[in-house]
């Protein structure tokens, strides 16, 4: 046990763990979407799918209740220890520089930790607004509990809720470009000879979470998406 807790003190198990719950983040988002996208074979199908998640989740290896909740929990987890070892690592840079500069010099890759750090802020608001507009409808007056396509369509009616999902959406696409580039260079599965190719499956993963679930305000606000 002192072995582990010393691994997690140490800046390079903070990076692991960020790594390894980035991956199981990724490949949640990823299947999310796919599953969003289900919206464009109608009502039915979304709603069968979504109430095939509350009920039926696991079966037949687990029950479906409890499949369901060791998703949730895996989920909640991972969440807590990527943002939790990401404020450590923060200040342990921040601690690592205790001294200002007269004159300070803006790198890419300290622009992009900038922009990797407000963006999981924007992310974080992100999934707070989403449980409350899609899960809970406390943030949705006209919401129906089990109709998703309903629910989905009222809610990117709103244009600027719409707009919030699509600005989120770039922050994430940021956020798992970087992210999921990372990890492979923090798990010592990077380098020169498979640069490139770790770049070109972080940004697929990126681009098609982004687009993926892009599409779906968008065709609401376009009028392709309807609850007739």
């Amino acid at each position: 046990m002192s072995g582990i807790v010393r691994f997690y003190r140490a800046s390079i198990g903070k990076k692991v763990i960020m790594a390894v719950t980035g991956i199981i983040l990724s490949a949640y988002v990823f299947v999310h979407m796919i599953g969003n996208l289900k919206v464009f074979a109608g009502a039915e199908a979304l709603n069968h799918y979504a109430e095939w998640l509350r009920e039926g989740m696991g079966e037949p290896i687990l029950m479906p209740y409890q499949g369901l909740w060791i998703a949730r929990i895996v989920l909640l987890v991972a969440v807590g220890l990527h943002v939790v070892t990401g404020v450590q690592l923060w200040l342990m840079a921040r601690a690592g520089k205790p001294v200002g500069y007269t004159q300070k010099k803006v790198v890419p890759a300290t622009y992009l930790a900038q922009m990797m750090r407000l963006g999981g802020i924007l992310i974080g608001l992100f999934i707070v607004y989403h449980i409350l507009h899609f899960t809970t409808g406390s943030a949705l007056p006209e919401f129906v509990y089990g109709d998703v396509y309903h629910n989905v369509i009222v809610g990117f009616r709103n244009p600027l809720a719409s707009l919030f999902y699509l600005a989120a959406l770039a922050a994430l696409g940021v956020h798992l470009f970087h992210g999921d580039w990372s990890l492979f260079q923090t798990l010592g599965l990077n380098n020169r000879k498979y640069d490139m190719v770790w770049r070109a499956v972080s940004a697929f993963i990126a681009v098609a979470v982004v687009i993926g679930n892009a599409l779906i305000p968008i065709a609401v606000l376009a009028g392709f998406l309807t609850l007739t």
